[in-house]
Parts: C-alpha cells; structure tokens; sequence
C-alpha cells in the first residue's frame, strides 16, 4: 500500500520539478504515471541507495500532516500552507532572535519550497522530508537554495546572487567576471550548470575565492603575503575550516610570533604562496589525514606518531605532500610544546569535523571518572585498579568453570605414575580414557570435584594478573606505544603476583582432584580437611615450581596476545569477540606447552603421596628423579590436556575480560583496551534533533543546514544589517 495514497497524485505535478524528487517520491509508491511527462534531470543517487544509506527511518505522511496543519499558518483555496518563517523559525526553530535576517529566512525555506512561490505545500513539505534522508542531502538541499527559478539549473545571476549574501563575500570581494566564472558558466555567462556541475562548481568555488584574496593582499606580485594578512584571508574565506585552536595560532603557525616555525622558503612574518596553498590543503585532506592515522593505530587510539612515521605511513597516498606533513606536525607542536609527535588529541584540534570514539558494542554504562588525563591522581589510579580488579575477577570465574572438567582431567594424567610399589598403578591410558573413567566411578559431577575452591580463589587470581598485567602495562608505554621487553615484564609481573592465590588454590584443588581416584576411593576428602592437614605453610608447597610455571607463561601470553589482537583485528583495528576469543586461544597454545614441565613437577610436590611412591624434596629434586625414574617425556605428561584446558580458558577469561570492559565502560583517562574503539567523523545523524515534532528527515533538517554552512562556507547572516 503506497503511504501517499490519500494524497491527489496530481498534486505533485507542480513540485517535481527535478529527478531527485521523483526518485524519493517513488520510494513512497507513487504512479510515475504523474511525472513521466515532465522533464527532469539525473540525480545523483538512485533510489536503492537512498532505501540502503539512509540511517533514519522515513516519516509516514499520516504522521506529518497533523504537525504541518499545526504550524501552517497561511491558507489558499481551502488548503493550508507554511510561510518562510512558519516553516524556519517556527518549526524548525531555528533564527529565533527578534531581529532576524529575512533574506536568510527565505533562502534557508526556498529549499523546501520547490515551485519558489514563497510558500510551502504540505506535498512540498513531504518531499522535503524525503530529500533529508537522501545520502547526497547537503549538496542537494544546496542546489535548491541556489535554484531561484525552479527551472532545475541554475544561472551565473543566481549563483552570484546567493553567493552575495554570504557572509564570505562582506568581508571577501570576489571577481566574478573572472577566467574561474566563466570557465563554468561560459564566456558569456550565460550558460546554466546542473546538479552535477554545480557540485564541483560549489566545491572549487571557494578555493578560487582564496586564490583571490591571495592575490589582492600581495600587492608586489612576488608571490607573498603577510601573517596579518595570512590571518585575515583564512578567517574570512576558509573559516569553515578552522577550529579555535587553528584560529588561534594562525600568527604563530605562519611565522609571525615568537614560536613561529621558519620554513626554509618563509621569513618572520611573511607567509608565501606554496605554504599558503599547502596550509589550506592540509586542512582540506583531513579526512585523509584521519584515515592514515586511524589506520596505522591498529585500534590503539593513545598512539602516538613521529614525523618520520607519518611520512612512511602516506608513502602511498601522493596527494598529501611533505610541506602539509610539515605544517602538521607544527600546528600539532603548537597543542602540545615541548612533543614532536601526533596524537588523535592533536587531529581532534586541527580538525573542524569533529571526531568520536565509537565502541565496538553498545555500553550498558558510561561513566567519564576523569575528564583530563592530568587530572589522574593515585586515587583515580587505585580505582582503576580497583575497576580492572573486579572484571577480571568476574572474568577469572568464567573461564575456570568453562574448562573445570578438562583441568581435572590434566590433574589426574599428570599424577598417574609409571613407576612405584603399586601393580597396576596406571589407571588411564590417555586423557579420553581418565575422563570416560571419572564419569563412569564418579559420575558427572565428579568432573567438577574441587570447583567451589577454584572459583573461589581463582577470582582474584585471574584478577591479580590481569590488573598487573594492565598496571605494568601502563608503566611501559610511551606515546601510545610499549616495547616487546615491556610486555614481557609487564605479563611476568602478573604471573609472578597471582602466585600468593594460586599456589594455596591449587594445591586444595589438587588434593581434591585426586581424591576420586580408585586407590583413594574409600577415603573421604573436602577442603576443611585439606586446609587441616597442610596448615599455612604447606598451603605454598611447591611454590618455587608456581613461580618457575606462571611467571614465564604470563610474559609468553600477553605479548603473544597483544600481538594476535593486532593480527586478528579488520581494517580499522578492531576487534570483534570472535577476534578476541582467537587470539586468547592462540596465544594460549605456546604459553601453556611450553611451561608443562614446570607445571608438572609442581604437580608432584603438592599431590600427597601415598605409601610406597617416591617423594620429592624440591623443584631440582623432583625434576632429577622424574628425569632418572620416568625419563624425559615424563616432564611434559598431561601437555595436550593443558594446552586444552588452558588455551579455551584464557580464551574465555580475556573474553569475557574485554567485553565487561565494553560494556560498563568507565573512562579513567588511562590507557584503554586496544581494539574496543575506533575514531571515526562525527555525521550530521550524531546532530540529529531531539524535538518530537521533527520526525524522519526533519530530524536532520537543522544539522543539515548547519553543515552546509560549515562543509561548504555558505555562512549566512543571522541578523539583518542597520542601514
């Protein structure tokens, strides 16, 4: 059923008066019957990419109507129509102030009003609305701006009539009988442009305007311009594309005050024409500039980069030219005194179109604990600490009941001897053979014997070694960057302090692992009885061999898992869970093979041993009767059932890790997880209104005249001018 069904079809004939609005009016189902006869142009977009692009849902008409008849204040014939003011300051709510410019009122409704009568239809008013939600929409609400006539072109009178109006041209004169003019509107100037042509006209027109000015200002015809002049020109023409920070050092980034960078071709104060035409291009290139830097973060959005790296990163990109880079990092300079690298904070101040982080998930929580980095104290840094503590806790807990049943299984692989007073000692021909026995003697629930205290104690010992995994971390890194050694400390650190929970934790949990098997079966064991009969002490038996075990698989994990994340991530460095969970695992399969040996002599020394099996009296002890009694490849017993069990575990952990921290993100202007976040343009949907009355389109309606002042210069006046 079309959503315009209601509405005469012939009462469009008097508003398509281009392609564009038959296109979007076929998107509603209209008869193309109705404007099959009229003469239209090529729009730029078809209608299935207007369908696929945009990101706001389009408005029912049924919806519209009653709002447009509760702003229409005019009537003709028994149909109600919006005035310039109904439309723009009334409903759109914008040019409010008493004394307002008329003229921009008008032109800014013109855009809606296609039939150019000064009123708008509640036909016209829909079609608008469908024009919002194009993808092309800035450049198209521009070409009805300057279209004056609705004859679907536009003439050198009208461009230069809207041009005049524009508050670039107050303070900037343009020629516009000049060889830039009638290169597009012919020698005569009386040759129209279309939609297409008008683009790039509007696009050029303004770096022509610049060229100009440039012009007039140097008076000699040597090529060079003064900074005051310099300043002039960029805050007049180009201030569309200044922020403060730019605006504000255009003295100095020229050379004209005392931090004024010399250029080998620029003398104090005197800015020529190459660095003028390459300080106005950089700021043109942003977005590309955007692009490299994103690109080469890799998801790391604390980066920083040096000139040197810069310049090797757009090797590729041959429209970015030395002298911009230079200028670059200057003005990056100027942000930070004292640093000569670039930083997103840093293309953030170059920048008019203003960036966001985006996360990689929506978040359940978003709390800014620190607005500045400088404000970090040692009890913002304890809670994040705190903060990073308990997700790794929670994320701890999760990975150790996801592979409970495959740690018990390498516990028992790994005590079975080949050697003692016992006949048929050996009870499990392989990992498959152990678990099929303790589901058959000890049914399912005996997979999880001992569960209760490693959840218990492997909360804060996943939380421990994640924390000073991310503290040294911390510690290490340097303009956004941390060296291979760093990452090797910073994961042996972690290793090194979770061993105060985990050799207590393992050695209960070993003892009760063990306690099911046959030889022990009459014997009941829990935890209290345990604790009793080790103390405190024997609770950090074996700890040596926990310490010759954790330490060097933490610094072989977290730089093996950096690096996977790096590996793994997309084009724009980032990480989905999928990306995460592969490179946990990954990195988990060396780290975990190649501490089995020192995994399994602390087996040893903490299993109690029964009557007639050897004991052991230390790390060099044990490791010497293993060698001796068992032979080499004793020492590496139970290494696929770690590599099992630890690989899917630390999967599960850095998982679940890093989507916490997604999810109830707090910002405590420290280091953030790689991968989570990507820099990307703020668009005009970010700018969207919230007022109930604009729905579809008009949601963009604001914002998109705005950025046709800010993308393309057209900056009208606000207030009318005392004459």
């Amino acid at each position: 059923m079309s959503l315009l069904e209601n509405v005469p079809k012939t009462s469009f004939d008097h508003l398509l008066t281009s392609s564009r609005r038959r296109e979007l009016l076929q998107n509603w189902g209209v008869d193309r019957d109705v404007f099959s006869e009229l003469p239209f142009r090529s729009a730029k977009c078809n209608a299935e990419t207007a369908i696929n692009q945009r990101s706001i849902p389009r408005a029912n008409p049924d919806h519209l109507r009653p709002i447009f008849d509760r702003f229409a204040s005019k009537e003709l014939k028994g149909k109600k129509l919006m005035t310039s003011e109904d439309f723009i300051r009334r409903y759109l709510g914008l040019y409010t102030e008493e004394n307002y410019n008329k003229e921009t009122v008008r032109l800014l409704a013109s855009a809606a009003d296609t039939t150019k009568d000064g009123d708008i239809s509640f036909e016209e008013f829909c079609a608008f609305e469908a024009l919002l939600c194009s993808p092309d929409a800035l450049y198209l609400t521009a070409f009805e701006l300057f279209d004056r006539n609705a004859s679907d072109t536009i003439s050198c009178d009208e461009f230069e009539a809207v041009i005049r109006h524009t508050q670039p041209l107050h303070d900037q004169d343009f020629d516009f009988n000049s060889e830039f003019i009638k290169r597009y509107f012919g020698a005569d100037k009386k040759r129209n442009v279309n939609y297409h042509s008008f683009c790039q006209l509007l696009h050029d027109f303004y770096e022509e305007q610049g060229i100009q000015a440039f012009k007039k200002y140097d008076k000699n015809g040597n090529g060079t311009i003064s900074s005051l002049d310099f300043q002039q020109i960029m805050t007049t023409v180009k201030g569309h594309l200044l922020t403060d920070f730019v605006r504000n050092n255009l003295i100095a980034v020229s050379g004209g005050g005392a931090s004024g960078h010399k250029f080998s071709d620029t003398r104090s104060g005197i800015v020529t024409f190459p660095y003028y035409a390459a300080f106005n291009s950089l700021l043109a290139k942003m977005e590309l500039i955007k692009r490299v830097y994103v690109s080469n973060a890799r998801g790391n959005l604390d980066i920083e980069m040096t000139k040197e790296e810069f310049l090797h990163a757009i090797q590729s990109y041959t429209q970015v030219t030395p002298y911009e880079v230079e200028i670059l990092f200057h003005l990056s300079e100027l942000n930070h005194p004292g640093r000569k690298t670039l930083c997103l904070k840093d293309i953030q101040a170059i920048d008019p179109e203003r960036l966001k982080r985006v996360s990689q998930m929506d978040r359940l929580i978003n709390i800014k604990a620190v607005h500045h980095k400088d404000e970090r104290g040692i009890g913002t840094a304890f809670l994040e600490s705190a903060y990073r503590f308990l997700l790794g806790s929670v994320a701890g807990a999760c990975g150790a009941t996801a592979v409970y049943p495959i740690d018990l299984v390498k516990t028992r692989m790994q005590n079975q001897r080949t050697s003692g007073s016992f006949v048929g000692e050996v009870m499990y021909k392989n990992s498959l053979d152990c678990f099929k026995k303790v589901v058959k003697f000890e049914g399912l629930l005996g997979l999880y014997r001992g569960l209760l205290p490693q959840i218990v104690g492997v909360a804060p010992e996943k939380a421990i070694k994640l924390t000073m995994n991310d503290f040294m971390r911390d510690k290490f890194t340097k303009d956004g960057k941390i060296p291979l050694y760093g990452e090797i400390i910073a994961g042996g650190t972690g290793g090194m302090c979770q061993v105060v929970f985990t050799n207590p934790l393992e050695i209960v949990k070993i003892r009760l692992q063990t306690a099911g098997e046959v030889q022990q079966a009459g014997k009941k064991i829990g935890v209290m009885t345990v604790l009793k009969e080790l103390g405190f002490l024997g609770l950090y038996k074996g700890s040596r061999a926990c310490f010759l075990r954790d330490i060097p698989f933490s610094a072989i994990y977290f730089p093996a898992y950096a690096h996977a994340k790096l590996a793994t991530a997309d084009e724009d460095g980032m990480n989905s869970p999928g990306s995460l969970f592969c490179s946990a695992f990954i990195a988990g399969v060396p780290a975990a093979g190649l501490v089995t040996p020192a995994d399994v002599i602390k087996t040893r020394l903490q299993v109690a041993a029964r009557a007639g099996q050897t004991t052991y009296n230390g790390v060099i002890d044990c490791a010497r009767k293993l060698l001796k009694e068992e032979g080499p490849m004793s020492l590496w017993k139970g290494t696929a059932a770690r590599v099992c069990r630890s690989s899917p575990q630390f999967a599960v952990t850095l998982l679940t890790y890093e989507v916490l921290q997604r999810l109830f993100y707090v910002d405590f202007a420290g280091s953030r997880p790689t991968g989570s976040e990507l820099a990307t343009t703020k668009t005009i949907q970010d700018e969207s209104s919230t007022n109930p009355d604009h729905v579809g389109g008009y949601k963009l309606a604001a914002a998109t005249f705005s950025g046709i002042e800010h993308k393309f210069g057209l900056f009208l006046p606000k207030f009318e001018t005392a004459k």
